[in-house]
């Protein structure tokens, strides 16, 4: 989890190099949202509007003297740092090279990005604490110009607060869709001076997405898939609204769970069999230490051994300690459908295609 920060800004005709350049509601580079629910963007008269879910507004300006709309909280732009306190932003700021703009970041446990590493350990970069123990002395001395949040999550935001530092909701984690997640690089982009670096990463993102998308709609067959493991006594499982098994859809499988549940679901080992007792395929995720194998998976729960997926050898498999899976897999939504595709409908992509994250465990 992380922060980042940038300064350079982007308009029509070029980018400003350390010079701000005066913004006029035709000079701001244009911003749509296509997938994105969480937040909105209009442009008016040199202010950029925009609304993150119901509750907050921000009217990011170019001038300290611009004049905003009520409700609207002024943020002058682009902003010069920032902490952000999840995976999912940081990967928002990773793929916009934009780690000169980290000040800050809750802890770096299970984090792959060298040149982060490297920042926290010269200094550059500062650890916050964890969410509900945070450290305000190291907020401060990040000198952040605003700090990107998750409101769902264990929070002890209210210390931070005191500090009179802009908290500013990142909503990404709540999206369905995998591309309306990834779209939230623009979000980002908005407030560092990055929108047409945004608009162009994201257009290749989408436009890789919908084409291998578009290839899997035509398959004649479509096999099945089940996810999760059993945990302290429950499987946990992601529901059937969630964004993974909308790419699981969209890779060309049927996901066995169809409720409308967006988040993960607990369920009972007998209540996960009867869904996916005879499901082709069985994707995994998780933290092994050392090699994961179909000999520790029955270790973990002798029953496993009774799922088809199990007996086919057809467990798609991706080891987060290895893998730096939430660091940059929301930002790349593309590369994870590639990888599924490649394992329910090899014959769509190259015959020498090396996958990312997932791949069948042997």
């Amino acid at each position: 989890m992380v922060t980042l920060l940038f300064s350079a800004c982007s308009w029509k005709g070029g980018k400003s190099q350390g010079t701000e350049v005066p913004a006029t509601a035709d000079s701001v580079i244009h911003v749509e949202v296509k997938y994105a629910t969480g937040f909105s963007v209009r442009d008016s008269a040199g202010i950029r509007l925009v609304d993150v879910g119901k509750h907050d507004h921000y009217a990011l300006v170019y001038a300290d003297d611009a004049i905003v709309p009520n409700k609207y909280i002024k943020v002058r732009v682009p902003i010069k740092s920032t902490i952000c306190m999840t995976s999912l932003q940081l990967s928002n700021f990773t793929i916009l090279d934009a780690h000169d703009v980290v000040k800050g970041l809750t802890g770096t446990k299970n984090m792959f990005n060298k040149d982060i590493l490297k920042r926290v350990e010269d200094g550059r970069i500062v650890k916050i604490g964890m969410e509900g123990n945070f450290d305000t002395e190291m907020v401060l001395a990040a000198n952040p110009d605003v700090i990107f949040i998750s409101p769902s999550k264990r929070g002890g935001y209210d210390v931070i607060k005191e500090t009179g530092i802009l908290l500013v909701p990142h909503l990404g984690y709540q999206e369905l869709d995998p591309l309306g997640q990834a779209e939230w690089i623009k979000f980002v982009g908005m407030f560092i001076g990055k929108e047409r670096e945004a608009n162009d990463v994201f257009a290749g993102i989408e436009n890789r997405y919908n084409q291998l998308k578009a290839k899997t709609a035509k398959v004649a067959q479509r096999p099945t898939v089940f996810s999760g493991e059993m945990h302290y006594g429950n499987w946990h499982a992601v529901g059937g609204k969630n964004y993974l098994a909308q790419i699981f859809r969209d890779a060309g499988a049927e996901y066995v769970i169809n409720d409308d549940e967006t988040a993960g679901e607990d369920l009972e080992f007998e209540k996960m069999y009867a869904l996916a007792a005879n499901a082709d395929y069985w994707r995994i995720l998780n933290s092994f230490p050392g090699e994961f194998s179909y000999e520790a998976l029955k270790a973990s729960e002798p029953r496993n051994e009774l799922f088809k997926a199990y007996k086919e050898r057809k467990v798609i498999y991706c080891n987060m300690k290895r893998q730096a899976y939430y660091e940059m897999s929301p930002v790349q939504p593309d590369v994870l459908l590639k990888d599924f595709v490649a394992v329910f409908h090899p014959e769509l992509v190259e015959p020498d295609y090396h996958p990312t994250y997932y791949k069948l465990l042997r």
